[in-house]
């Protein structure tokens, strides 16, 4: 009878661990189970989220040429379809989360600028009571206080240019990759704007059309610039086999000055832009730059790479840090470009410019909240081939739950 007695109580023992472990086995796999579905809701989400903003233009449809309201997120281009990006709605994207890219002008006045490139000197100013910032955006999609989101935006062909010594003049190095492997045989439209200084700043334009070679490079020589001295700016358009790239490259004779003239964009729907002396933009510590010469032209991109010169209003007059201390010009809202601005003060020279519209120097805006995904254990990512002023890019929308 003892021995039946702890049979029986071994037995249930055994039983019972089996129970446990096996209810230990199900909560594992129904944690999975959840785990599983809640990132598949994420990845499904990150699919919405890419179709909605590449494939969709928006509304109105022409938000980021206008001052409207917006009252529905794309970034679609709404005269083009398909993966085409507005070059315009990426300019009013605003990803500020501190006070170190805004610009206030006039000084005091309480209208801030929003710095999309952080790059003082070739960016986009725009207004930013006029951006939609991550908050904005995420109203907007609809997904406020359930998912975070970020859109990064690079193109395709990284095209590099540096500047090679010992010629005796400027030469300068173009390399072309696409996936890390260089690119052969690609068509280069390239652009170098000399400035010189004439009595004023001038504009001395060279166009050529080359190929890179095996290694996906080309040298391009300029025997009558001075490789140190002399300010330029050089872009490069490159092309091959249905994929677009550019590339762009400055130098400037200004000493240890900094920039003396800034552009920012002052209203979307007229396309009116504020040439400043940037002494009223910036607070420097050395005397101001008393009076600066400058002449200012706009360069449209036609849709096979070409820059076609087109005369503007106020493009040429002298600014001060007194009374006369900006101007205003108005830039086509049909035509993506470039605004070309050249200076001159006391024998140095300079120039800055103004892509109106991203795609017409690569620049690559990132879009996301202040701390981004960091913390987050699951984050879905979506890919998609775009292409903006005609050139190739790569957008990746990444998305995550809030909610753990």
């Amino acid at each position: 009878m003892t021995g039946a007695t702890i049979d029986h109580m071994i037995s249930v023992t055994i039983l019972i661990s089996a129970l446990l472990v096996a209810m230990m086995a199900f909560n594992g796999l129904f944690a999975s189970a959840i785990e599983y579905d809640r990132n598949r809701q994420v990845a499904n989400k990150a699919v919405d989220l890419v179709n909605s903003i590449c494939l969709s233009p928006g509304s109105p449809v022409d938000w980021g040429e206008t001052n409207d309201t917006v009252l529905g997120f794309g970034l679609q281009d709404p005269d083009s379809g398909g993966y085409t990006l507005s070059p315009y709605s990426m300019m009013r994207l605003s990803s500020v989360s501190s006070g170190t890219q805004l610009v206030e002008y006039p000084p005091d006045s309480g209208v801030f600028y929003n710095n999309i490139t952080a790059n003082f000197g070739d960016a986009i100013l725009t207004p930013l009571g006029g951006c939609l910032n991550y908050s904005d955006v995420a109203d907007l999609l609809g997904i406020t206080g359930d998912y975070g989101f970020s859109i990064d935006v690079e193109p395709t062909l990284n095209v590099s240019i540096s500047k090679v010594y010992g010629y005796g003049h400027l030469a300068l190095k173009v390399d072309v990759t696409g996936s890390g492997l260089p690119l052969s045989g690609a068509t280069l439209n390239h652009y170098l704007l000399q400035v010189t200084n004439e009595g004023s700043a001038t504009v001395v334009p060279y166009f050529g059309v080359s190929q890179t070679d095996s290694f996906g490079s080309l040298l391009l020589e300029y025997d009558g610039i001075d490789e140190v001295n002399d300010a330029y700016h050089f872009i490069v358009y490159v092309s091959l086999n249905g994929l677009t790239g550019v590339g762009y490259y400055s130098q400037d004779d200004l000493g240890d000055y900094p920039q003396f003239i800034v552009p920012l964009v002052s209203d979307y729907d007229d396309g009116t832009v504020i040439i400043a002396h940037s002494w009223g933009v910036h607070e420097y510590a050395e005397t101001p730059v008393p009076a600066v010469t400058f002449n200012a032209t706009f360069f449209v991109l036609t849709s096979d790479f070409q820059l076609q010169q087109l005369e503007l209003v106020n493009s040429s007059t002298l600014l001060n840090y007194g009374s006369k201390n900006y101007v205003t010009t108005t830039l086509p809202t049909s035509e993506v470009g470039i605004l070309f601005i050249s200076y001159e003060w006391n024998n140095y020279v300079g120039s800055v410019v103004l892509p109106w519209g991203i795609g017409t120097l690569g620049i690559s805006p990132y879009f996301s909240s202040s701390t981004g995904s960091a913390g987050y254990d699951f984050v879905a990512t979506e890919l998609r081939q775009v292409t903006i002023d005609g050139i190739s890019y790569q957008v990746k929308v990444s998305v995550w739950s809030l909610s753990g």
